[in-house]
Formats: structure tokens, sequence, C-alpha cells
């Protein structure tokens, strides 16, 4: 089974990308939120995701769905076991942060839980009732910063000079 994939994009389409890793072309699905994550990314880019894989035997073609971080696969496998939500209406559904319907799911928000697409009324009840009292470590998932943390030109060089400073104060 595969559970994460790193390598380069070779194509980018609306809601999949192909992700060549060892040699091997993946197309992998990707929820509208992920998508978003990574619109900066660029074909011959380097990408990594968490992987859920699908067979069954009425869908016997793989289906791979990428994600930035494990839990939003975990919460992705929750959210298939809502009656009446398979893995691609979840796919559609996803199209904000797992935070936000992890979060309107747990204050019982229907409305919100209507906004997501493919999911009326009744659908969104369902996904109370299963999933209430279940969410609240995924509505903890802090949003990822994009800043970039500054590298050091010579890392060595900094850290005698902070040993050095650290022996001078005795």
């Amino acid at each position: 089974m595969i559970g994460y994939i790193e390598g380069k994009i070779i194509k980018k389409e609306d809601e999949r990308v192909l992700v060549l890793a060892n040699q091997v072309g993946y197309e992998i699905l990707l929820p509208a939120y992920v998508m978003e994550n990574i619109a900066a990314h660029k074909v011959g880019d380097e990408i990594a995701l968490y992987v859920f894989y699908q067979q069954t035997e009425r869908q016997p073609k793989p289906i791979l769905i990428g994600f930035n971080l494990e839990a939003e696969k975990e919460f992705f496998q929750y959210f298939i076991s809502v009656e009446d939500i398979g893995p691609l209406k979840a796919v559609k559904a996803l199209s904000i942060p797992v935070r936000e319907v992890a979060r309107a799911i747990e204050s019982r928000d229907v409305q919100s839980l209507t906004r997501l697409k493919g999911i009326g009324a009744r659908t969104a009840q369902k996904i109370i009732a299963t999933l209430e009292g279940k969410m609240g470590k995924f509505a903890l998932i802090r949003k990822e910063d994009k800043k970039e943390i500054p590298v050091a030109e010579d890392f060595l060089e900094q850290v005698y000079e902070v040993l050095v400073k650290q022996l001078d104060t005795f």
C-alpha cells in the first residue's frame, strides 16, 4: 500500500497532480484546499504528500488521494466512514481546510457543512451524528506558515562563534 510520496511534479491539472517518484508516475487526486497549498509549485518542483490509497472490488482502479499532513489523511478516513460519503465524494467536498470542517462538526454547524460541494442538510446531519466528539484534534491543526526560515551561509562559522562567546562568559 502507498502511504507517502515524494517526487517531482510532472503534470498539474485542476484536481490532480502527476508525481514522478523513482521513475514511476503516480496520479494523485487532491482536495481543493491541498491544491491551493501547492498552487505556487510548478512542473519540475519537488513535492511530498501523505497518500490515502483506495481500491475495491467495485472500483478495481486504484485511487490515490494526497494530503499535506498525516492528520489530514486521518481526518479523511473518519470522513469517509460516514454513510453515503465515499472517497471521490469526500475529495470534492473538502474545499476548505480540515480544521474548519472539524470545527463545524464539533460545533454542530449544519450550515457550514452544507457549503461543502455535494453535501446537503441531511448528509451534514449524518456527518455530525457520526463524527461529533471525535474531531477535537483535527480542529486544532494550525494553518501552515509560508514564511521561509533563512539558512545560514556558513553554519559551522556561526556555531563556532556561539561556542566562543559562551566560553568567554566563564
